[in-house]
């Protein structure tokens, strides 16, 4: 018999059980059910809702109930449908009808969005955490080639030279906005909806509050309309998560296109890469292709999530169970793609040599040529076409700028003088961009230094938010005095 059976004279049929039933998924929020409960439980009689007694009894049931699912000794069942009622039978099964009353106060439209809430405080926190580890390997990395000049591209074409440490620094950049926004979006999930019953509140007289408190959440809605048919912290999540991921695909294109032989920039570790099953010689970077690829199932994610929500009327509706196989997908592949590129970025082999003859066999030092010309006071778009000229001829004649002669520079502009080699040489074209952002070597320190302060403060964040997000600390909560 159905929990909710009274008001029904058939069984459901099977198919309708298979095709609504979400245990097959949101059973991986067995531990924030029990955590949920325990605390609204002792709530109920803090309240004097339900006798001390019985209490006793449902905490001391709901702690049976987590060690029987952790010794792998719990059976979950399409038959009850979903996490809320596996748990609430196990709860009856272990202690007799006094379990039932655990749902006293309560509807699984409150209960599912609290656990909800839980479960996502834990992962938001740990993908923070991946995403830092990631900031300090490639600022690490970065560190290291505060020397190695590579060419830096436009529309893929060579553009201008710049410090490998410093292209390194711009994803950096970008993981710290992806940080900002994580810890934005915690605090729209650090707030309870426990309590809103189904709808409308409850007749009980309970207290929100102390469950909040028991639970640390920082707040709780105000209006139960709204909590239980809130969602928008998952969509924020999967919108910050698809910005996540658009960087780190960003990056594996990159490491995809310079561990090439066209372009052999760098090696990946042997531990990061596979073979071909007819080809010998082949050394393929597929963690990377797949973190690439997997970026759009986070994307296609987001858009379902806000597809599901978009015309539905309130309160809680049927459709917003679909709310969760996607939120599980996506934090699973953000946290796969964290956890791998880290190790993969501080293993990876940077050829130095490769990457400062790339920058010595282009025209990327024809931006300063111009530069150089308009210090002599000539107008820039004049300075333009004379170095695009100079370039043609450069390229007619299979020479690069620092080929030419002194007397093959005065052809084209009577200004230029001995002093133009210095100006061309790879070092002082990388070093003139010496404004803050650029890629001079002192800016590059001055990056590090800044997100390195960046991250001693995302970590005082982590370690003053993290005691919330302990499930197995909260375990406890329930014990009433």
């Amino acid at each position: 018999m159905k929990l909710w059976g009274g008001r029904f004279t058939k069984p459901t049929n099977q198919l309708v059980e298979e095709y609504t039933a979400s245990i097959s998924f949101d059973q991986q929020m067995w531990r924030q059910d029990i955590v949920g409960s325990l605390a609204h439980v002792a709530m109920l009689g803090k309240c004097g809702i339900l006798p001390m007694e019985e209490v006793r009894q449902i905490i001391a049931g709901l702690k049976k109930v987590k060690e029987k699912i952790e010794r792998g000794q719990a059976q979950f069942l399409v038959a009850h449908e979903d996490v809320h009622m596996n748990i609430e039978k196990m709860l009856i099964e272990e202690i007799g009808s006094v379990g039932g009353k655990l749902h006293t106060g309560r509807s699984r439209n409150d209960q599912v969005a609290t656990d909800m809430h839980l479960y996502l405080r834990e992962k938001l926190m740990e993908i923070i955490q991946l995403a830092m580890y990631l900031q300090e390997a490639l600022i690490e990395k970065a560190n290291q080639h505060l020397d190695t000049v590579m060419p830096g591209y436009t529309h893929l074409q060579r553009a201008q030279p710049v410090l490998f440490g410093y292209h390194l620094m711009a994803y950096v950049s970008m993981l710290q906005r992806d940080i900002e926004r994580m810890t934005e979006t915690w605090k729209r999930v650090n707030v309870l909806p426990l309590g809103a019953g189904a709808l409308a509140g409850t007749t009980f007289p309970i207290d929100r509050t102390f469950v909040a408190e028991l639970l640390q959440f920082d707040g709780v809605y105000q209006n139960s309309m709204d909590a239980v048919s809130d969602r928008d912290f998952i969509v924020e999540f999967l919108a910050d998560s698809s910005l996540i991921m658009t960087h780190l695909s960003r990056l594996c294109e990159e490491l995809v296109i310079w561990s090439s032989q066209e372009f052999s920039f760098i090696e990946l570790d042997d531990e990061f890469c596979t073979g071909s099953s007819i080809m010998p010689q082949k050394k393929n970077p597929d963690v990377a292709e797949l973190v690439r690829g997997k970026t759009g199932r986070v994307y296609g994610n987001l858009v379902g999530l806000l597809t599901v929500l978009k015309g539905l009327p309130l309160a809680y509706n049927k459709d917003m169970q679909e709310d969760k196989e996607g939120m599980f997908d996506t934090v699973a592949t953000l946290h796969g793609a964290l956890a791998l590129l880290t190790p993969m970025i501080k293993t990876m082999q940077v050829r130095e040599e490769r990457m400062r003859q790339a920058v010595t066999q282009d025209f990327s030092n024809a931006t300063d040529l111009a530069d150089y010309l308009v210090r002599k006071n000539m107008p820039f778009r004049e300075a333009h076409e004379v170095v695009g000229k100079t370039v043609l001829y450069c390229i007619e004649n299979k020479k690069y700028l620092l080929d030419m002669s002194l007397a093959e520079f005065q052809s084209f502009s009577g200004v230029i003088g001995e002093d133009v080699y210095e100006a061309l040489a790879i070092e002082t074209v990388v070093n003139a961009r010496n404004v803050l952002g650029g890629t001079a070597r002192n800016q590059v320190e001055e990056q590090i230094k800044v997100y390195r302060k960046l991250l001693v403060d995302t970590h005082a964040w982590v370690d003053k938010n993290s005691q919330k997000v302990m499930i197995e600390s909260l375990i406890d909560v329930g014990s009433p005095a």
